[in-house]
């Protein structure tokens, strides 16, 4: 074995393992999907009180077709389902804190950071339950609420003061006779939000007899209410458009190789034909270089190093700030990626036709555009079965979470720049541009994109997002290997991320 096989080698025992680390911790840490179906059923809840000027008011019909009969006891069930799903989570911490403390860490994590997430976890948990309590007594299960809300003072030793505060006044402004804690209504309107801080000041107003202000804030509820409507249709709406067109054109893709296998748009050259597309002069031992060195042991090994010796905290900063740190972090590892792939490919300069093609003036946007419609049903599909398997678990991408919960315009396209634009660029050179048409060398174009796309997801280094990503992936890959043109996979990648973030900031902006 030469020095750079045994070099290459044990680089790749390293990131293997870390990858490994990375995917089994992320096992039991909560999905943002659960969370972004809460965000939604918020939205749901604000556009139920959607009145309107009169029955024929549109709106009021569209809410009617969006929440149906029974929507206050189906967001019942959400926010409940979330509340297992967190318990389950937690429950499986404190077990494994129990029984690793005498060795200092657990999973290959500080002890430390497993304590942060069980008391993360169970603040979560209170929030869930002030949120379950108010739609408890909506319905008029007031008895019911006042058991859920006592859930929260049992466990004094992990409750925030202001939760502590919330639940008192919460349980006083539903009780026979009702208790009114001072400064109720400052303390209502900072720590609860949307929906549950409406129907709190109701509550308030209505014990109070302050007639004026609770018809103020009736008014204003109906503007946030049918505001609430429009975004439903956006980040619902649409995308059932499009799942439908999507559909439709998987349907007479998959008609088209029944009629027509030779000439069909998903028929791929076969494996005696693979020389037609890109003639690969390097070896395995090239694509194992890439991949191994370009991507993962920068992004796993070496980017971390050099964050590490940087004296701030990407945890401690503010989020402007944190969404330059994300956006500088993603930059140093597509140049650090870049620059192995250029120096590995520099001794076979210059390059077959084909390689890494960008033709401006070619139909990519067709290709672009086509390709993210059959990618919604599919994963969308995907998606569905997949939360049915982990059940809220398995992590998320850390960037969604704070794009979800982020109200600073700047720091906002500062992670679309990052989501949008150098992701698509940089993993469709290194996934697409190159590892996909390196593979084909060994493999026929379908199995080259299966595993190309199985490595893509991967790479994200979160178990419950291993086969949507993977799903997306063919697509990307598929789209490539029609189009020939590395323009096509990366504006069916932008929009995919653009959509995302746009509904993250949709939601999140529905919070308040």
């Amino acid at each position: 074995m030469t020095l750079k096989r045994l070099i290459l080698t044990l680089l790749t025992v390293m990131v293997v393992g870390l990858a490994g680390i990375s995917l089994a911790t992320s096992w039991n840490e909560p999905q943002i999907q659960s969370r972004l179906e809460l965000y939604q059923t918020n939205l749901l809840l604000h556009g139920s009180e959607y009145k309107g000027e009169n029955s024929e008011d549109p709106r009021v019909k569209a809410a009617q077709a969006l929440l149906g009969q029974e929507f206050i006891q189906t967001a019942l069930k959400q926010y409940q389902a979330v509340r297992e799903s967190t318990q389950t989570i937690l429950q499986s911490n404190r077990a494994k804190l129990e029984a690793n403390t005498e060795i200092g860490t657990v999973d290959d994590r500080p002890v430390e950071l497993l304590q942060k997430a069980i008391h993360d976890g169970e603040l979560y948990l209170n929030d869930l339950d002030l949120r379950i309590g108010i739609l408890q007594a909506y319905q008029g299960e007031v008895k019911t609420a006042q058991a859920t809300w006592g859930q929260i003072s049992e466990s004094a030793s992990t409750q925030t003061e202001a939760q502590k505060q919330i639940t008192a006044i919460l349980s006083g402004l539903w009780s026979e006779p009702p208790r009114l804690e001072p400064n109720a209504e400052e303390l209502l309107k900072t720590n609860l939000d949307g929906w549950f801080r409406y129907q709190g000041l109701s509550q308030l107003y209505e014990q109070q007899g302050r007639i004026s202000d609770l018809e103020i804030l009736q008014e204003k509820q109906q503007q946030i209410a049918g505001q609430a409507l429009l975004k439903l249709v956006f980040i619902g709406g649409l995308p059932v458009l499009g799942v439908i067109v999507g559909g439709s054109l998987i349907i007479f893709l998959l008609v088209q190789v029944f009629l027509e296998p030779q000439t069909a748009i998903l028929a791929l050259p076969s494996d005696n034909d693979n020389q037609e597309i890109w003639q690969t002069p390097w070896d395995w031992e090239t694509i194992w270089q890439v991949l191994i060195v370009g991507f993962f042991f920068v992004q796993q090994i070496l980017l971390p190093l050099l964050l590490g010796l940087l004296p701030i905290k990407a945890s401690e900063l503010g989020v402007r700030l944190q969404s330059f740190y994300v956006l500088g972090t993603y930059v140093l590892l597509s140049v650090g990626g870049l620059l192995v792939l250029y120096l590995s490919l520099k001794p076979f300069f210059p390059l077959p036709e084909n390689w890494f093609r960008f033709n401006w003036r070619s139909n990519w946007i067709l290709w672009g555009i086509g390709g993210y419609l059959v990618a919604l049903p599919l994963v969308i599909l995907v998606s569905l079965i997949n939360q049915q398997i982990w059940q809220g678990q398995g992590g998320s991408n850390p960037l969604l979470q704070i794009a979800l919960n982020n109200k600073d315009s700047v720091a906002l396209v500062v992670f679309f720049i990052t989501a949008s634009v150098a992701a698509p660029l940089f993993e469709e050179i290194m996934f697409r541009g190159f590892l996909l048409p390196s593979l084909t060398r060994y493999q026929s174009p379908w199995s080259a994109i299966a595993l190309s796309s199985l490595l893509f997801a991967i790479a994200h280094l979160n178990v419950s997002e291993v086969i949507p990503l993977a799903t997306l992936g063919m697509v990307l890959g598929f789209t490539y290997v029609r189009s020939g043109n590395l323009l096509a996979p990366m504006l069916l990648h932008c929009l995919w991320n653009s959509g995302t973030l746009a509904s993250l900031f949709i939601l999140g902006s529905s919070a308040n």
